[in-house]
């Protein structure tokens, strides 16, 4: 399922970027249907980074971030070649997962 997210970890001089784009709908629960319908609740709760499969970053999340969430975050010790990975699961039971070798600028 990693086509459902694109990650780009990008080495610079001190520090490394770490873009990743989630393609998730984000529903609140709030909105409504054409046919005046309450959409249910759908949304990413929780988002863990690692590097070379160490925990790096640990996000909870809730009905507040947009559709198709854009993530960036800093990383002080990766290197070019380190594995970089991106895990989010909802509050539906389902999840997602990307890993990408970190590039040199």
């Amino acid at each position: 399922m990693g086509d459902l997210m694109k990650i780009r970890a990008i080495a610079k001089s001190e520090v490394t970027e770490v873009k990743v784009l989630m393609l998730h709908p984000m529903e609140t629960g709030r909105r409504k249907n054409d046919a005046g319908e309450a959409i249910p609740a759908h949304f990413i709760q929780l988002v863990t980074a690692t590097l070379n499969g160490r925990i790096v970053l640990q996000a909870q999340w809730g009905t507040g971030v947009s559709k198709n969430p854009y993530l960036t975050f800093y990383l002080s010790d990766a290197k070019v070649g380190d594995v970089v990975g991106v895990k989010w699961q909802d509050n539906q039971d389902q999840s997602n997962a990307i890993e990408g070798k970190v590039l040199a600028a």
